[in-house]
């Protein structure tokens, strides 16, 4: 399931919010914040690729949307990884309540990037709205829709859905698609070991 699935069919209020084109933004910005930024992940320090291995990171990222065009070297990779870095920046900001500061950050991202609404269409397929120009590079135009697609939840009243795990030792990010907008991990396997972290602290306790 991807992250959005649960928002894209009913939302909070019952509404479709999203199409699909809005699924595969917010999805591949949680892939590209998580894959290509610093931090923790599970339990352990995490390192993003760099080198000659950023290429391939960025790929593997993005594989879920199934992208038709690849990035185009490492100057591309470089480009999302600065990317993912703001963009983790509203994650973290809105987990924080500073809203504004979450704002700012997308505006500059929406001004950098050039983000404007364009309808494009694949040969046969249907026309849908992209948020960026034609000719932009691969780097450029997923900035740009990432950002949008963030700045969608933001505008939306749904900014309280953009998380950052709570488990020990992880700084992963999320889309909250939850019922009740109570998600805190970034995956199961964060819930898990939180649970059993706290099962065994309960049993030291009565020992």
């Amino acid at each position: 399931m991807s992250v959005t699935e649960t928002l894209d069919r009913k939302g909070v209020t019952g509404q479709v919010l999203f199409d699909s084109h809005m699924t595969v933004l917010l999805d591949g910005t949680v892939a590209l914040v998580n894959a290509l930024t610093d931090g923790e992940s599970r339990g352990r320090p995490y390192t993003a690729p760099r080198g000659d291995d950023l290429v391939a990171a960025v790929v593997d990222a993005l594989a879920e949307p199934s992208i038709l065009v690849r990035p185009n070297g490492p100057a591309d990779a470089e480009h999302l990884a600065r990317s993912a870095a703001d963009l983790r920046r509203v994650f973290e900001a809105v987990a924080a309540d500073r809203m504004d500061d979450a704002a700012g950050a997308l505006n500059a991202l929406l001004a950098t990037s050039g983000a404007r609404p364009l309808l494009g269409r694949a040969p046969d397929g249907p026309w849908r709205v992209h948020f960026h120009g034609a000719d932009d590079s691969f780097a450029t135009s997923w900035t740009a829709g990432c950002a949008t697609g963030l700045a969608m939840l933001l505008g939306g009243e749904l900014a309280g859905r953009l998380g950052v795990c709570q488990a020990a030792h992880c700084d992963r990010v999320y889309v909250d698609t939850s019922r009740n907008a109570g998600r805190q991990f970034c995956s199961t396997a964060c819930q898990n070991r939180t649970k059993a972290a706290a099962y065994r602290a309960r049993q030291a306790a009565q020992a």
